[in-house]
């Protein structure tokens, strides 16, 4: 256990892949797989290959500022919500980093427009190389060093 990382129920990460950075992450050990708002969801076709595109708003205050990102479509999968509905979704494999750590994980692509933070960080992304602490928040991405537990 001492080698794993403190983290707290939001983080700021990064999806480098993507050019996003500094997004904050709502951590949820309940939630099996991890989810990103986007807008304007396309898919097509490059090389034969399936991939998506759509746009970010990186910065919950600035809505008018864009990111048009487009990924590899790894699968689509049937996704049930915290409220019950069950939806199909994109999902995309694209690189996580969490302060100096980095790590492929998956993401479904949906709307979570009435949610507070455009990402939340699953179980499956999470593997198994994090310990949360609840009652904090930003303890990983605070600094380029983690906490780790003594």
């Amino acid at each position: 256990m001492a080698d794993k990382i403190i983290i707290g129920n939001i983080e700021n990460c990064d999806l480098p892949e993507l050019s996003i950075f500094n997004l904050q992450a709502r951590i949820d050990t309940g939630a099996k797989t991890s989810s990103l708002h986007v807008d304007n969801l396309t898919r097509y076709q490059q090389d034969g290959k399936p991939c998506v595109k759509f746009d970010l708003h990186p910065n919950i205050h600035n809505v008018d500022e864009t990111i048009t990102c487009s990924s590899p479509l790894k699968d689509i999968r049937r996704i049930k919500s915290s409220n019950g509905v069950s939806e199909e979704r994109y999902v995309i494999t694209t690189l996580f980093r969490l302060g100096n750590e980095s790590w492929p994980i998956d993401i479904t692509l949906t709307n979570r427009s009435d949610m507070s933070y455009l990402m939340l960080f699953g179980r499956e992304g999470m593997g198994d190389r994090l310990l949360i602490d609840p009652s904090a928040t930003f303890i990983a991405s605070s600094s380029t060093t983690y906490m780790m537990r003594p």
